[in-house]
């Protein structure tokens, strides 16, 4: 007869209960010590894997990891052990041990690559790099590694159930690059290294048009070239501002500090921006 779902359910809790009381006693990982301590290789390998899930659920990641671990040593070839591997990189990552949590992420696209957990694992290894950015003081190397782990989530899975969320953590990523650039490029341009500040600005406008970041850095152009004396430049940056972000304040902002010298924003010259300008009129903008 049929194991009904209530059934099956009661069993499972049943083999876990039995378990922990059987793992209870051990010594070692399982705390106690002493001539009761049952050595790990007696139990099985679903043993020492609801053993991981126990402390997993017990806010012990840590310890679940490294219990995952022991199901991976003793039964390397078993199903409990894939499943092992991949629950072990999650539990590094909750104990935001990255690097731990990115090599057994490795491990498993490499020993699993075509199994059903390969998408979670490569979303846990985008997260290793991911989780860490946390300001864009830090070095940004983290961000692009980030980016390119996302981007293989999207790319190889993406009827996965990580696809979406590693959409978004790609777009909060880029606009993190386009934030470090904007950082450097106001702390030029508040000492009058115009040519520096402009440089920074630039890398936003034709590298990140698509973050949050465009249109101050359109703005910050304007302020910059007008510092120097070239009108013509500055008027561009306002006509394409204007022409993409009209509803902002930084448009209202350049649109005054234009007008306030008797420019208004318009698309003049041959220079990048006049060519941005172009590419914006074909639709190529965004």
């Amino acid at each position: 007869m049929a194991m009904t779902a209530g059934g099956a359910a009661l069993a499972r809790a049943t083999a876990i209960v039995a378990t922990l009381v059987l793992l209870s006693g051990c010594g070692g990982l399982f705390g106690g010590g002493g001539p009761e301590d049952v050595p790990l290789d007696s139990f099985s390998a679903e043993q020492l894997y609801n053993r991981a899930e126990f402390l997993l659920d017990e806010d012990a990641p840590d310890e679940a990891a490294t219990m995952f671990g022991e199901v991976e040593r003793l039964y390397p070839y078993s199903e409990w052990a894939k499943r092992a591997l991949v629950m072990q990189a999650y539990s590094y990552h909750l104990d935001r041990d990255f690097e731990s949590a990115r090599g057994a992420a490795q491990r498993y696209l490499v020993t699993y690559p075509a199994d059903e957990d390969a998408a979670w694992a490569q979303y846990l290894l985008a997260l290793s790099y991911y989780d860490q950015i946390d300001d864009v003081g830090r070095d940004q190397g983290l961000t692009f590694l980030a980016l390119q782990e996302l981007r293989t989530v999207i790319e190889t899975y993406p009827d996965s159930e990580y696809a979406q969320s590693a959409i978004l953590k790609f777009d909060l990523a880029f606009d993190h690059l386009a934030a470090k650039e904007m950082e450097v490029g106001r702390y030029y341009l508040k000492r009058g290294n115009y040519i520096a500040a402009i440089n920074r600005f630039r890398v936003v406008v034709e590298n990140f048009q698509t973050t949050s970041q465009t249109p101050e850095a359109l703005h910050r152009l304007v302020e910059a070239y007008l510092s120097l004396g070239l009108p013509a430049e500055a008027q561009t940056a306002g006509a394409i501002l204007g022409h993409n972000f009209q509803s902002t304040d930084w448009y209202q902002d350049s649109y005054a500090l234009l007008t306030g010298r008797g420019l208004r924003p318009d698309a003049t010259g041959d220079g990048w921006l006049a060519a941005v300008w172009r590419q914006t009129i074909r639709g190529e903008w965004l």
